[in-house]
Formats: structure tokens, C-alpha cells, sequence
């Protein structure tokens, strides 16, 4: 058995932490034989709920779960973490205007960015869920300079990728587990763009007939069919991708996934200084990401990656804007 290592969930009493924390505690994000101490985070109003949380994980009785720290003070949170699930966001709500969401989310991200500088492991890695998911990775990035470097924050784009996965997988009649190079280019959000086009099953090429509006629109909009239905948000989906994600980065990777990264304007015309999800393979060895050279692209997407970049600028610009108060 290794050494114990720390791993913070924030909103953890939330409902994707609640799915969140199984994943994490029995063994399946960072390997069978890795002890872990849970830290979890939320806010002062949710310490009744994150207490029962903490119930049900003891009654767990993980063999690898080594102890719990259940807490609302970033402090004592982000204590010596080398792995960061940021989940907890301010949500869009009815009548909020798209400044006032970055206002908030500012104030939340620049807080626990600066909270990982002053606490965390140097080579703590992020993953941020909370939406915009990509913004609030360049936020965190941003207020945790220059101790955490910004190659160690990425935003979660895996749910789209796992969406449209298991939708390509079915059209095509096979498991989802039979089909690899599906990817999320660009932002977390409705101009994301889900590429089907380098898609292979059991590791074969398969006949591309061209971008499917109906295909990308299903993926763009399934979170708020989700909504709708269950007239909640993604929660089991989203832990379920958000430990995929650090399994990868932890782990290492055998195949093409999805991330959300910084982009230093150099790869498939991103623009610079934002997180872009991009393919990425991960070293086993050094836990580094680095984005796939030279796939192959046709126009439309091409226009798609554009669409998709110039709303990060956009998100990038108004979150700028609000953190002389943060």
C-alpha cells in the first residue's frame, strides 16, 4: 500500500459530491491500493448535511478511506491536497444576468485559488466541475500563481465526452467501451463542439458522413434535458465523468480524452490565455497532459473551434473585469 495521499471535494454536501465521494473512497479514481484522506469542503449552511455525509461514509467502511476531514473553512480544507475535485459554484439562476454569474463565481475561485496557494501541495492537481467550468479554472489558475502552475488546473469537458460516447456507441449499435477519439473541443457550455469525425470502433476507422446538427445539438443541450426531466442537474453523470477525468490524469492514459487546458494559442487556432478542452494524452509516469498534434479537421468544425474559442475570450473578459473585487 503507498502513502496516503489528500483529496478535496468542495460542495461536497451538493449532489455531485454525494456521488462524487464513493468513486474517490473505494478505490476506483487513483488505483486499489491508494489510502486516501478525504477533505471535504462546503459552506457554513450546509454543515448539517455534509455531518450526515460523513455518517454514511463511515458506515461505508472503506478499506482504503484512512480518515475524514469535513470542514467549511478553506484553510483547513486545502491543507497539504494533492488532488482538488472543485465542484461547488454560484449556479445560474432565474433573472441572473451572465455578468452577475462571473461576478459570483469570481469571488468563489479567486478565494479557493488563493487558498491553494497558500496551503495546498505545489504539485496539487485541479479539476474544476462548477460551472463555467472553464472559466473558474482560469480564475483558480489566476489567484494560485505562480506556486501552482497553471498546467495543473483543468476543467471538465468529460461529460460531454462520455454523452457523446454512449450516443455514437448506440447509433452504431455497440458498447460504449468499443469506441475511442470521440472529443469535446472548446467550452464547457452550448457552442462546445463534440467531433465525431476521428471516431473508431474496436480501434477502426468508421465511415464519416459528414458533421450531424442534430448529433451536436443533442450533446450541446443534454444537460438541460436532464434538467428538464429530472428537474435536477446532471449529479450521477457528472461524478461519474469527474472521476474519470483524475483517473486519466492520475493513471495516465492509453487513448485520446477530453480536458479542458490551457491554451497557449499555438494548437488548432485556440486562442491564448484561456482553458480549451482540447484530445490529450496523459504520461503514467509524469501525470503531465499534453494535447494531440495534427488531428485532422474540415471547415465546419474549424468554424465550430472558432465560435466555441471566441466565447472563452468572452467568459475570459468578463471574469477579468470583476476580480478588483475579489
Amino acid at each position: 500500500m503507498s502513502s496516503p495521499i489528500r483529496v478535496l471535494i468542495t460542495g461536497a454536501a451538493g449532489q455531485i459530491g454525494y456521488s462524487l465521494i464513493p468513486l474517490v473512497a473505494s478505490g476506483q479514481v487513483f488505483g486499489p491500493n491508494q489510502p486516501v484522506i478525504l477533505h471535504l469542503l462546503d459552506i457554513a449552511p450546509m454543515i448539517g448535511v455534509l455531518n450526515g455525509v460523513v455518517m454514511e461514509i463511515n458506515d461505508c467502511a472503506y478499506p482504503l478511506l484512512q480518515s475524514i476531514v469535513a470542514t467549511v473553512d478553506e484553510a483547513e480544507a486545502f491543507k497539504d491536497i494533492e488532488s482538488a475535485f472543485l465542484v461547488g459554484s454560484m449556479p445560474r439562476r432565474e433573472g441572473m444576468e451572465r455578468k452577475d454569474l462571473f461576478a459570483a463565481n469570481v469571488k468563489i475561485f479567486a478565494s479557493q485559488g488563493r487558498a491553494l496557494a497558500a496551503h495546498s501541495k505545489p504539485n496539487v492537481k485541479v479539476l474544476v466541475v462548477g460551472n463555467p467550468a472553464n472559466t473558474n479554472a482560469l480564475i483558480a489558475s489566476k489567484f494560485a500563481a505562480p506556486k501552482i502552475p497553471i498546467e495543473n488546473f483543468t476543467a471538465m469537458t468529460r461529460l460531454d465526452q462520455n454523452r457523446a460516447t454512449n450516443q455514437f456507441a448506440t447509433k452504431h449499435g455497440v458498447g460504449a467501451k468499443e469506441v475511442s477519439r470521440v472529443i469535446i473541443w472548446g467550452n464547457h457550455s452550448s457552442t462546445q463542439f463534440p467531433d465525431i469525425s476521428n471516431a473508431l470502433i474496436r480501434g477502426q476507422s468508421v465511415k464519416f458522413d459528414g458533421h450531424d446538427d442534430a448529433f451536436i445539438q443533442l450533446i450541446q443541450k443534454r444537460g438541460a434535458a436532464v434538467i428538464a426531466a429530472r428537474k435536477l442537474s446532471s449529479a450521477m453523470s457528472a461524478a461519474k465523468a469527474a472521476a474519470d477525468h483524475m483517473h486519466d490524469w492520475w493513471n495516465g492514459t492509453s487513448e485520446w480524452v477530453s480536458m479542458g487546458v490551457i491554451s497557449d494559442g499555438t494548437k488548432y487556432n485556440a486562442p491564448s490565455g484561456v482553458i480549451y478542452s482540447f484530445p490529450v494524452t496523459v504520461d503514467s509516469q509524469t501525470k503531465q497532459w499534453k494535447i494531440v498534434d495534427s488531428v485532422p479537421l474540415d471547415d465546419i468544425a474549424k468554424q465550430r473551434l472558432k465560435v466555441t474559442g471566441d466565447e472563452l475570450v468572452e467568459e475570459r473578459t468578463e471574469a477579468l473585469a470583476a476580480t478588483s473585487n475579489a
